[in-house]
């Protein structure tokens, strides 16, 4: 890590509408930049910064990073719009558009933190020999303790079959 970096370039990597996302903000003071330097650097180079690559927050998400991570109000401080975010594909993109030694180096160390995280992620899923084992699990304590649920699955089970044919009582009409 950079002397220069105070918070851990993975305290500052946060999920937003599913994807793992930098504040504009968190990024230009990472590369010793100002934010509107970053984004008026991005915005010459928009054709390289898809939606999937970088968005603008709504004020909802914003709001929500400050209640859940204790955001401060400076990330949008005298701002007039709302702050953008990168996604992993999007800083490596800024690479390219910002060429600086700096840049190029802090750069590094979050694409290495990116495939850090992802492997961490990984090695912590189950396999599936774990998933049928859970599941077995669940299906025995539903059968065992909660008779209940089994009475809704019977039912359930009952209304999915056919309904029997009935019988027809009497005359029909033409008969």
């Amino acid at each position: 890590m950079n002397e220069g970096t105070l918070t851990p370039i993975k305290e500052l990597i946060y999920e937003i509408r599913e994807q793992k996302v930098m504040l504009d903000s968190d990024l230009a003071r990472l590369y010793g930049d100002e934010t509107g330097a970053l984004n008026r650097a991005v915005k010459r180079n928009i054709e390289r910064f898809p939606d999937f690559f970088m968005f603008q927050l709504t004020e909802e998400e914003l709001n929500s990073l400050r209640c859940h991570f204790g955001i401060s109000n400076e990330n949008k401080g005298g701002r007039r719009y709302l702050p953008y975010v990168f996604t992993e594909h999007g800083v490596l993109m800024l690479s390219s558009v910002l060429n600086s030694k700096k840049a190029i180096s802090v750069n590094i160390e979050i694409m290495v933190t990116f495939i850090n995280m992802r492997q961490y992620v990984l090695s912590q899923g189950g396999t599936n020999e774990q998933i049928a084992e859970l599941r077995k699990l669940l299906m025995l304590y539903i059968e065992k303790n909660d008779k209940r649920v089994s009475d809704i699955i019977i039912a359930l089970n009952n209304l999915m079959e056919k309904p029997k044919e009935t019988k027809i009582i009497g005359f029909r009409k033409g008969d």
